[in-house]
């Protein structure tokens, strides 16, 4: 008689703490779905906030070309010298593209158009945009050989060189940037070559990453550490190679190497 009660009531903790192991199941799993859900509303929250803030300052870099247009229009039409003003619109310029590529970077396969492009025409298209610089900084430019077919997107190709033109403007303070290409069996390599400051050895290594300035963008104060990273993953997706030799005091070279491969839309879908 004394047994059952005992029997009993360890039977029943038994069970409940059967029963407490089985909730607690339930609620750890409850917790799990609870934070993975929470996780799952926050993600969103931040893509949609990352989104939005894309979204504006994209169209905010579209609606200040617009007084940039219009200063344009008004320097032409001065009598005055205006030089040191189109000067700094003219970085303004780029300074608002560079921000919007910047932003269709990620998607930049959506945006891409491969066809067999003229080097030499996008290289003078470019030329012609930075001449001002040129005449401002007395540099001397020379383009040779440039009579070559590439398979590339005109308008990203004509982006990279912009990029590297202005850094060889930006750091030669004399001489000038000579322009030329060569085939070779991959393809044609084309280099730009300038008699600037050149670039420590050091840094050469980490040129192409995100945000580094390096020692000459210290010194400039003003390098955002934008151009070159973008450079380098443009190159990526187009299928080209780009590479950097520089020594210090004495100038820098830029090699980038379009190949004469074919590039089939199942490329362009992973890009």
């Amino acid at each position: 008689m004394v047994m059952f009660p005992a029997l009993f009531w360890g039977g029943a903790i038994a069970v409940s703490h059967h029963k407490c192991k089985k909730w607690e199941k339930y609620y750890n799993q409850y917790l799990e779905e609870a934070l993975l859900r929470q996780s799952s509303n926050d993600m969103w929250k931040t893509k949609h906030l990352l989104q939005e803030q894309a979204d504006f300052f994209g169209l905010w870099s579209h609606q200040i070309k617009t007084p940039i247009a219009a200063l344009q229009a008004l320097f032409q039409s001065a009598e005055e010298d205006t030089s040191y003003y189109r000067q700094e619109l003219f970085r303004i310029e780029r300074y608002v593209e560079m921000a919007l590529q910047f932003l269709r970077f990620d998607d930049m396969g959506k945006d891409l158009m491969l066809t067999n492009c003229n080097l030499e025409s996008m290289t003078r298209q470019v030329v012609k945009k930075y001449a001002p610089q040129f005449i401002h900084q007395h540099l001397s430019i020379e383009l040779e050989n440039l009579q070559q077919v590439v398979l590339t997107d005109e308008k990203w190709f004509c982006f990279v060189l912009e990029q590297v033109l202005s850094n060889a403007i930006k750091y030669t303070r004399e001489g000038g940037i000579r322009i030329e290409a060569c085939e070779d069996a991959d393809g044609v390599e084309l280099t730009i070559v300038d008699t600037g400051i050149g670039i420590r050895r050091e840094d050469l290594p980490r040129i192409f990453e995100k945000g580094y300035t390096g020692y000459n963008g210290r010194m400039d104060k003003k390098a955002s550490g934008l151009g070159l990273y973008l450079c380098k993953g443009i190159c990526d997706k187009l299928g080209h190679g780009i590479r950097i030799e520089s020594t210090e005091g004495e100038g820098t070279k830029v090699y980038i190497t379009c190949s004469r491969h074919d590039v089939s839309n199942t490329d362009l879908t992973k890009m």
